[in-house]
Formats: structure tokens, C-alpha cells, sequence
């Protein structure tokens, strides 16, 4: 497939893009808004084989903060009208006037918010990837799988949580632990090389806009709620999660019962991002969603 990737100018910064397949081609892109804030485009790569299966351009880029894209030191920077801002910038930028948008984790409340306060032109569809629309649900269910974890995990976390210090050895096992079990496995020499690829983690933008860790949330997002504003998002929207997701499936179903046009599949052998742990059948799901919805 061919590749095309950049800078956009945004504000005194730059944006990198990637473009993977044609973009006059005639189908309609998907347009892919990763995590974190900070996790970069990287993982998103697995995404190239979808444009090769079926002619579909997919665009991805790293938001300001991380990746190749500009990492200023201006912890103002990292709320959620940045980040907006540069996704509306970069859909002009491309001429991407329809698209179908899918944000996973943190990307999914990024197109939420985008959805429910801007109203934005020429969405096709929504994917809406292990994210969530309250940051409270988010916490409290995130207290609650770690009541699975063995016992001195329980109590590291706790006591990290009770002090402000995310710095213990025994703490930093148990969260490694706890996102080894619910967010994404380790990176191995047979791993894809967009995952073992070094890459510059936005965790400044992390820490600023979310915390210390996913379970919690005093950033400038802590007080996100979007649950009662998705009667806002009229366009056909597709929820997907992993039985061992981060998203646990009440996350997902408030988000669901919350959509007016949603429908929701839930795979059954992955965490945070089924895209990476069951490519197949998650491939052959979006597949079919994208073509019934262009």
C-alpha cells in the first residue's frame, strides 16, 4: 500500500501524519484517534493490513505531546481543547471531509467530546474503541479489578494512592501487573516491529490531563462526563471491548444504552486493544461495519 506521511503546522507546532492507501480514491477514510493522551500512532499500524484488505485509506497521526509530533514544555497545552483543536486542523489540512472516526481509550473520549460539543460535518461513523464516557465509572471500576489482584498488590496500590507517592518498587509491580493483565500484554522479539519500535510516550500530556496511573484520574479530564450528552450523537456508532479491557463491559453498556443508534460487539479474548490481541476478528467485524455504514 502506498504511504504518505508529514507535517501539519499547528499553532507555533507540528503534527505528524501518516496516510496509509489513496485518499481520492473514492472510499471513505478511516480516521484513527489513538490513546493515552500520549500513547502515540504507533499501535495503529496494525491498521495498514485493513487499507490493504480493502482499499480503504486510513489516516493516524500523533497528537501534540508525543510521538514525532512537537512535545512542548507547556503543561497548559494538555486539555481537551487542544487536542480538538489539532484533530479539526488536521481533517482541513487533509481535505478529510467525510470520514469514519474511531478513538480508542483516550481517542474515544477525544471523538465524544468532539461529537457532542462541536458538531462536526461529515462523521459516517463512529468507532468508539475501549474508551469510556465518565471518568468516575472509569476510576470506580478500575478499583474494583484491582479487588481481583493478589493481595500485596491490593495493598501497594492502595498505599500509593493514600501517600501520592507512585514511586515504590512494589507499587510500580503492581500496576505493571495490573496493565500486563487489563490494558496490553509484554512486547516480545516476535512482537510486531510498530510495537517494538521505540517511540516517545507523551507522559508529560499523560500526567497532566489524566494522572499517575489509569485508576486515577486528577488531571484536567478527571471531571469528564459525557454519559447523559451521548443522546447528543445521532451518527451510527459501533462499541468495541475486550472481556479483560480496561473497559469492563459496564463501561461499554453505559455508553451503549446511553447512544441513540449503537450496537456493540465484545471480544472475548482481548484487553485494552482488540485490534492487536484478536486482529482477524476484529478486522472482519470493523470490515463489515464500514461498508454497511459508507
Amino acid at each position: 500500500m502506498q504511504v504518505h506521511d508529514g507535517f501539519m503546522p499547528f499553532r507555533q507546532y507540528q503534527t505528524y501524519y501518516r496516510v496509509v492507501g489513496d485518499l481520492t480514491a473514492g472510499s471513505t477514510p478511516l480516521l484513527l484517534l489513538h490513546g493515552g493522551p500520549g500513547s502515540t500512532h504507533n499501535y495503529f499500524e496494525v491498521f495498514d493490513q485493513l487499507a490493504a484488505q480493502t482499499g480503504r485509506p486510513v489516516v493516524m497521526y500523533d497528537q501534540l505531546g508525543c510521538g514525532r509530533s512537537s512535545m512542548p514544555d507547556d503543561a497548559s497545552l494538555w486539555r481537551a481543547d487542544t487536542w480538538v483543536a489539532e484533530l479539526t486542523a488536521l481533517r482541513q489540512y487533509l481535505g478529510l471531509k467525510r470520514v469514519h472516526l474511531l478513538g480508542q481509550s483516550w481517542g474515544g473520549m477525544l471523538a465524544i467530546i468532539y461529537l457532542c460539543d462541536h458538531h462536526p460535518a461529515g462523521i459516517q461513523s463512529l468507532i468508539l474503541a475501549s474508551t469510556l464516557s465518565s471518568a468516575a465509572l472509569w476510576r470506580q471500576e478500575q478499583h474494583r479489578l484491582i479487588k481481583f489482584m493478589a493481595p500485596a498488590d491490593q495493598t501497594a496500590i492502595a498505599q500509593a494512592e493514600a501517600s501520592g507517592d507512585f514511586t515504590a518498587p512494589a507499587y510500580l509491580a503492581a500496576n505493571e501487573r495490573y496493565m500486563l493483565a487489563h490494558a496490553a500484554g509484554p512486547i516480545t522479539a516476535d512482537s510486531p516491529e510498530f510495537l517494538r519500535r521505540p517511540k516517545r510516550a507523551g507522559t508529560a500530556a499523560y500526567n497532566v490531563a489524566w494522572g499517575p496511573n489509569e485508576y486515577v484520574p486528577t488531571g484536567t479530564l478527571s471531571d469528564y462526563d459525557y454519559t447523559a450528552k451521548l443522546a447528543r450523537v445521532t451518527t451510527p456508532t459501533l462499541v468495541t471491548s475486550g472481556t479483560n479491557d480496561l473497559c469492563t463491559p459496564l463501561v461499554a453498556k453505559t455508553m451503549v444504552d446511553a447512544l441513540p443508534h449503537a450496537t456493540w460487539t465484545l471480544f472475548a479474548h482481548s484487553r485494552h486493544m482488540a485490534f492487536i490481541d484478536e486482529t482477524p476478528a476484529y478486522f472482519a467485524r470493523l470490515t463489515a461495519w464500514l461498508a454497511a455504514q459508507d
